[in-house]
Protein backbone atom coordinates (compact mmCIF):
# COMPACT_ATOMS: atom_id res chain seq x y z
CA UNK A 1 0.00 0.00 0.00
CA UNK A 2 1.44 3.21 -0.96
CA UNK A 3 0.61 6.90 -1.00
CA UNK A 4 -1.04 9.29 -3.62
CA UNK A 5 1.43 12.18 -3.91
CA UNK A 6 0.61 15.59 -6.29
CA UNK A 7 4.05 17.32 -7.71
CA UNK A 8 2.90 20.78 -8.00
CA UNK A 9 5.25 23.31 -10.59
CA UNK A 10 5.83 19.59 -12.42
CA UNK A 11 7.09 21.93 -15.41
CA UNK A 12 10.13 23.48 -13.80
CA UNK A 13 13.31 22.15 -13.13
CA UNK A 14 12.91 21.52 -9.26
CA UNK A 15 9.64 19.88 -10.08
CA UNK A 16 10.61 18.07 -12.58
CA UNK A 17 13.53 16.69 -10.50
CA UNK A 18 11.43 15.67 -8.00
CA UNK A 19 9.98 13.67 -9.85
CA UNK A 20 12.66 12.10 -11.20
CA UNK A 21 13.64 11.27 -7.12
CA UNK A 22 10.50 10.13 -6.57
CA UNK A 23 11.38 7.04 -9.13
CA UNK A 24 14.85 6.65 -8.26
CA UNK A 25 14.41 5.98 -5.12
CA UNK A 26 11.36 3.70 -5.63
CA UNK A 27 8.92 5.94 -3.29
CA UNK A 28 5.99 3.65 -2.67
CA UNK A 29 3.33 5.83 -5.18
CA UNK A 30 0.03 4.45 -5.43
CA UNK A 31 -0.94 7.49 -7.70
CA UNK A 32 0.64 10.21 -9.07
CA UNK A 33 -0.53 13.63 -10.21
CA UNK A 34 1.78 16.38 -12.03
CA UNK A 35 0.11 19.88 -11.42
CA UNK A 36 1.02 23.55 -13.58
CA UNK A 37 -0.39 26.23 -14.32
CA UNK A 38 -2.61 26.63 -16.98
CA UNK A 39 -0.04 28.44 -19.14
CA UNK A 40 1.92 24.54 -18.82
CA UNK A 41 -1.11 22.81 -18.95
CA UNK A 42 -0.96 19.20 -20.99
CA UNK A 43 2.84 19.44 -20.89
CA UNK A 44 3.98 16.15 -20.59
CA UNK A 45 6.44 15.09 -17.58
CA UNK A 46 8.61 11.81 -17.11
CA UNK A 47 7.88 10.01 -13.69
CA UNK A 48 10.36 6.76 -14.24
CA UNK A 49 9.06 4.52 -17.24
CA UNK A 50 5.76 6.71 -17.18
CA UNK A 51 4.69 9.94 -19.17
CA UNK A 52 2.53 12.11 -17.17
CA UNK A 53 0.22 15.08 -18.51
CA UNK A 54 -0.13 17.86 -15.87
CA UNK A 55 -3.34 18.85 -14.61
CA UNK A 56 -4.72 22.23 -14.13
CA UNK A 57 -3.52 23.32 -10.56
CA UNK A 58 -5.86 25.82 -10.15
CA UNK A 59 -9.24 23.38 -10.36
CA UNK A 60 -7.56 20.49 -9.15
CA UNK A 61 -9.09 18.93 -5.88
CA UNK A 62 -6.64 17.92 -3.13
CA UNK A 63 -9.33 15.65 -1.36
CA UNK A 64 -7.82 12.29 -0.58
CA UNK A 65 -4.57 12.68 -1.65
CA UNK A 66 -1.95 11.83 0.86
CA UNK A 67 0.89 14.32 0.08
CA UNK A 68 2.42 17.85 -2.03
CA UNK A 69 5.67 18.62 -3.58
CA UNK A 70 5.13 21.88 -4.04
CA UNK A 71 8.21 23.73 -6.38
CA UNK A 72 5.99 26.92 -7.56
CA UNK A 73 6.84 30.64 -5.93
CA UNK A 74 5.67 31.73 -2.56
CA UNK A 75 2.99 33.92 -4.41
CA UNK A 76 1.22 30.66 -5.84
CA UNK A 77 1.99 28.78 -2.37
CA UNK A 78 0.19 31.04 -0.79
CA UNK A 79 -2.42 30.44 -2.47
CA UNK A 80 -2.65 26.66 -3.40
CA UNK A 81 -0.54 25.35 -0.04
CA UNK A 82 -3.78 26.25 2.48
CA UNK A 83 -6.27 24.76 0.25
CA UNK A 84 -4.02 21.84 0.33
CA UNK A 85 -3.55 21.43 3.82
CA UNK A 86 -7.33 21.75 4.72
CA UNK A 87 -8.21 19.21 2.06
CA UNK A 88 -5.94 17.17 4.89
CA UNK A 89 -2.91 16.51 2.35
CA UNK A 90 0.26 17.45 3.34
CA UNK A 91 2.03 19.84 2.42
CA UNK A 92 5.79 19.97 1.40
CA UNK A 93 6.80 23.60 0.77
CA UNK A 94 10.10 24.58 -1.46
CA UNK A 95 9.45 28.28 -1.49
CA UNK A 96 10.46 30.48 1.32
CA UNK A 97 6.68 31.18 2.38
CA UNK A 98 6.51 29.27 5.33
CA UNK A 99 10.19 28.60 6.72
CA UNK A 100 10.34 31.18 9.42
CA UNK A 101 7.16 30.30 10.90
CA UNK A 102 7.80 29.09 14.17
CA UNK A 103 4.39 26.81 13.89
CA UNK A 104 5.97 25.17 10.56
CA UNK A 105 8.71 22.71 10.73
CA UNK A 106 11.90 23.58 8.41
CA UNK A 107 13.58 20.36 8.16
CA UNK A 108 16.36 18.56 6.98
CA UNK A 109 15.76 15.08 7.79
CA UNK A 110 19.83 13.92 8.55
CA UNK A 111 19.81 17.41 10.93
CA UNK A 112 15.80 17.55 12.77
CA UNK A 113 14.02 14.46 12.06
CA UNK A 114 11.90 14.98 14.94
CA UNK A 115 10.45 18.01 13.94
CA UNK A 116 8.68 16.38 11.74
CA UNK A 117 5.65 16.11 14.50
CA UNK A 118 5.23 19.60 13.98
CA UNK A 119 3.61 19.64 10.87
CA UNK A 120 -0.13 18.43 12.51
CA UNK A 121 0.03 22.36 13.58
CA UNK A 122 -0.41 23.73 10.07
CA UNK A 123 -0.27 20.43 7.97
CA UNK A 124 2.20 22.46 6.20
CA UNK A 125 6.43 21.14 6.41
CA UNK A 126 8.87 23.50 4.68
CA UNK A 127 12.02 22.73 2.86
CA UNK A 128 15.15 25.11 3.46
CA UNK A 129 16.89 27.13 1.07
CA UNK A 130 19.50 25.31 -1.39
CA UNK A 131 22.37 26.79 0.64
CA UNK A 132 21.30 26.33 4.13
CA UNK A 133 20.53 22.48 3.28
CA UNK A 134 23.72 21.21 2.22
CA UNK A 135 25.36 23.62 4.78
CA UNK A 136 23.43 22.22 8.14
CA UNK A 137 24.22 18.73 6.88
CA UNK A 138 27.52 19.50 7.29
CA UNK A 139 27.57 21.56 10.85
CA UNK A 140 24.87 19.24 12.56
CA UNK A 141 27.35 15.94 13.35
CA UNK A 142 30.32 18.67 14.24
CA UNK A 143 27.95 20.69 16.37
CA UNK A 144 27.25 17.15 18.09
CA UNK A 145 30.60 16.65 19.28
CA UNK A 146 31.88 20.14 19.79
CA UNK A 147 29.00 22.62 20.02
CA UNK A 148 29.58 25.32 17.38
CA UNK A 149 29.86 28.96 18.68
CA UNK A 150 30.05 30.97 15.08
CA UNK A 151 30.33 30.28 11.64
CA UNK A 152 31.04 32.22 8.56
CA UNK A 153 30.14 30.91 5.35
CA UNK A 154 31.20 32.42 1.64
CA UNK A 155 28.84 30.37 -1.02
CA UNK A 156 29.61 30.17 -5.18
CA UNK A 157 25.61 29.55 -5.96
CA UNK A 158 25.10 28.21 -9.06
CA UNK A 159 22.84 30.16 -11.99
CA UNK A 160 20.26 26.89 -11.83
CA UNK A 161 18.91 28.78 -8.30
CA UNK A 162 17.45 30.93 -10.23
CA UNK A 163 15.82 28.74 -12.23
CA UNK A 164 15.43 28.07 -16.24
CA UNK A 165 15.72 31.91 -16.55
CA UNK A 166 19.26 31.84 -15.18
CA UNK A 167 20.55 28.69 -16.89
CA UNK A 168 19.44 30.48 -20.21
CA UNK A 169 21.46 33.61 -19.24
CA UNK A 170 24.51 32.41 -18.90
CA UNK A 171 23.96 29.91 -22.07
CA UNK A 172 23.13 32.78 -24.15
CA UNK A 173 25.75 35.57 -22.68
CA UNK A 174 28.49 33.14 -22.94
CA UNK A 175 27.73 31.96 -26.53
CA UNK A 176 27.42 36.00 -27.12
CA UNK A 177 31.01 36.79 -25.98
CA UNK A 178 32.05 35.07 -28.95
CA UNK A 179 29.50 35.84 -31.78
CA UNK A 180 29.52 39.48 -32.59
CA UNK A 181 26.26 41.12 -32.63
CA UNK A 182 24.92 38.03 -30.51
CA UNK A 183 25.68 39.70 -27.30
CA UNK A 184 23.09 39.37 -24.42
CA UNK A 185 22.95 41.98 -22.00
CA UNK A 186 22.21 41.00 -18.35
CA UNK A 187 18.39 40.56 -17.53
CA UNK A 188 18.15 37.54 -14.68
CA UNK A 189 20.77 38.92 -13.38
CA UNK A 190 22.05 42.80 -12.25
CA UNK A 191 25.69 42.17 -13.95
CA UNK A 192 27.05 40.15 -16.71
CA UNK A 193 27.30 36.81 -14.99
CA UNK A 194 29.47 34.97 -17.90
CA UNK A 195 33.16 34.98 -17.10
CA UNK A 196 32.08 37.15 -13.93
CA UNK A 197 31.06 36.79 -10.36
CA UNK A 198 28.13 38.59 -8.80
CA UNK A 199 28.04 39.14 -4.89
CA UNK A 200 24.25 39.65 -5.13
CA UNK A 201 21.60 37.04 -4.46
CA UNK A 202 17.94 38.18 -3.42
CA UNK A 203 16.87 41.82 -2.82
CA UNK A 204 19.22 44.01 -0.21
CA UNK A 205 17.86 44.62 3.30
CA UNK A 206 18.46 47.21 5.68
CA UNK A 207 21.18 45.72 7.07
CA UNK A 208 23.51 45.75 4.20
CA UNK A 209 22.91 41.77 3.86
CA UNK A 210 21.07 40.17 1.55
CA UNK A 211 18.31 38.17 1.87
CA UNK A 212 19.65 34.98 0.36
CA UNK A 213 22.30 35.51 3.39
CA UNK A 214 19.94 36.26 5.60
CA UNK A 215 17.78 33.13 5.08
CA UNK A 216 21.32 30.95 5.69
CA UNK A 217 21.78 32.84 9.20
CA UNK A 218 17.62 32.60 10.37
CA UNK A 219 17.33 28.85 8.67
CA UNK A 220 21.22 27.58 10.16
CA UNK A 221 19.56 28.55 14.05
CA UNK A 222 15.96 27.42 13.39
CA UNK A 223 17.31 23.91 12.01
CA UNK A 224 20.78 23.53 14.30
CA UNK A 225 20.33 25.53 16.91
CA UNK A 226 19.41 29.14 17.57
CA UNK A 227 22.65 30.00 19.75
CA UNK A 228 24.97 29.78 16.93
CA UNK A 229 26.02 32.98 15.40
CA UNK A 230 26.44 32.96 11.19
CA UNK A 231 27.47 35.92 8.81
CA UNK A 232 27.08 34.68 5.05
CA UNK A 233 28.19 36.38 2.04
CA UNK A 234 26.26 34.79 -1.56
CA UNK A 235 27.60 35.09 -4.58
CA UNK A 236 26.34 33.75 -7.87
CA UNK A 237 28.76 32.33 -9.87
CA UNK A 238 29.41 31.30 -14.07
CA UNK A 239 28.07 26.97 -13.38
CA UNK A 240 24.89 25.35 -14.37
CA UNK A 241 24.34 23.26 -11.37
CA UNK A 242 25.86 22.80 -8.15
CA UNK A 243 26.82 25.32 -4.94
CA UNK A 244 29.76 24.98 -3.53
CA UNK A 245 30.44 26.89 0.29
CA UNK A 246 33.69 27.75 1.61
CA UNK A 247 33.00 27.67 5.81
CA UNK A 248 35.08 28.59 8.55
CA UNK A 249 33.26 27.05 11.76
CA UNK A 250 34.70 27.85 15.37
CA UNK A 251 33.99 25.54 18.11
CA UNK A 252 33.62 26.15 22.11
CA UNK A 253 35.42 22.67 22.39
CA UNK A 254 39.20 21.77 20.51
CA UNK A 255 38.21 19.89 17.55
CA UNK A 256 41.26 18.35 16.00
CA UNK A 257 40.64 18.35 12.09
CA UNK A 258 41.40 14.02 11.64
CA UNK A 259 38.37 13.85 13.89
CA UNK A 260 36.38 16.06 12.03
CA UNK A 261 37.24 13.92 8.97
CA UNK A 262 35.77 10.78 10.68
CA UNK A 263 33.00 12.08 11.50
CA UNK A 264 31.67 13.99 8.67
CA UNK A 265 33.16 10.09 6.95
CA UNK A 266 30.13 8.64 9.18
CA UNK A 267 27.67 10.98 9.19
CA UNK A 268 24.15 10.23 7.10
CA UNK A 269 24.28 12.07 3.66
CA UNK A 270 28.03 13.32 3.43
CA UNK A 271 30.72 12.06 1.35
CA UNK A 272 34.56 13.07 2.10
CA UNK A 273 36.57 13.36 -0.70
CA UNK A 274 39.75 15.03 1.06
CA UNK A 275 43.30 14.25 -0.15
CA UNK A 276 46.11 17.09 -0.57
CA UNK A 277 46.73 16.24 -3.94
CA UNK A 278 45.92 17.62 -7.10
CA UNK A 279 42.19 17.09 -7.93
CA UNK A 280 41.71 15.29 -4.16
CA UNK A 281 38.61 17.15 -3.57
CA UNK A 282 35.19 17.32 -5.03
CA UNK A 283 33.78 20.84 -7.64
CA UNK A 284 30.29 21.34 -8.61
CA UNK A 285 30.74 19.80 -11.79
CA UNK A 286 31.32 16.11 -10.42
CA UNK A 287 28.32 16.28 -7.93
CA UNK A 288 25.81 17.30 -10.46
CA UNK A 289 23.27 13.93 -10.41
CA UNK A 290 24.95 13.01 -7.18
CA UNK A 291 22.05 12.39 -3.82
CA UNK A 292 25.46 13.32 -1.05
CA UNK A 293 26.72 16.34 0.39
CA UNK A 294 30.28 16.16 -0.53
CA UNK A 295 32.87 17.50 2.07
CA UNK A 296 36.50 18.55 0.86
CA UNK A 297 39.50 20.35 2.07
CA UNK A 298 39.19 19.71 5.92
CA UNK A 299 41.41 21.48 8.05
CA UNK A 300 42.66 23.20 11.18
CA UNK A 301 42.24 27.36 11.47
CA UNK A 302 45.32 28.57 13.36
CA UNK A 303 44.26 31.82 13.56
CA UNK A 304 41.45 30.88 15.86
CA UNK A 305 41.52 28.70 19.36
CA UNK A 306 39.11 26.41 18.27
CA UNK A 307 38.70 26.29 14.32
CA UNK A 308 38.07 24.48 10.99
CA UNK A 309 37.67 25.26 7.41
CA UNK A 310 36.34 23.30 5.37
CA UNK A 311 35.13 23.06 1.84
CA UNK A 312 31.23 21.92 0.67
CA UNK A 313 29.39 20.93 -2.26
CA UNK A 314 26.32 19.37 -3.25
CA UNK A 315 23.78 20.03 -6.44
CA UNK A 316 20.69 22.18 -5.29
CA UNK A 317 18.80 21.09 -7.53
CA UNK A 318 18.71 17.91 -5.34
CA UNK A 319 19.99 18.17 -1.93
CA UNK A 320 19.27 21.69 -2.55
CA UNK A 321 15.68 20.87 -3.30
CA UNK A 322 13.80 18.29 -4.80
CA UNK A 323 15.77 15.69 -2.73
CA UNK A 324 15.52 17.34 0.65
CA UNK A 325 11.70 17.48 0.05
CA UNK A 326 11.44 13.80 -1.22
CA UNK A 327 13.39 12.79 1.74
CA UNK A 328 10.88 15.14 4.00
CA UNK A 329 7.85 12.60 2.11
CA UNK A 330 10.17 9.63 3.39
CA UNK A 331 10.22 10.41 6.76
CA UNK A 332 6.73 11.53 6.98
CA UNK A 333 5.96 8.48 5.80
CA UNK A 334 8.26 5.95 8.20
CA UNK A 335 7.59 8.01 11.16
CA UNK A 336 3.75 9.75 10.39
CA UNK A 337 1.09 8.03 7.51
CA UNK A 338 2.85 4.75 7.71
CA UNK A 339 1.52 3.49 4.85
CA UNK A 340 4.55 2.31 2.47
Amino acid sequence: MGYKVVVVGATGNVGREMLNILAEREFPVDEIAALASRKSLGTEVSFGDTTLTTKDLDTFDFSGWDMALFAVGSDATKIYAPKAAAAGCVVIDNSSLYRYDPEIPLIVPEVNPDAIEMYKNKNIIANPNCSTAQMVVALKPLHDRAKIKRVVVSTYQSVSGAGKEGIDELWDQTKGMYVPGQEVAPSKFTKQIAFNVIPHIDVFMDSGDTKEEWKMIAETKKIVDSSIKVTATCVRVPVFVGHSESINIEFEDFLDEDEAREILRTAPGILVVDKRENGGYVTPVECVGDFATFISRIRQDVTIENGLNLWCVSDNLRKGAALNAVQIAELLGRRVLKKG
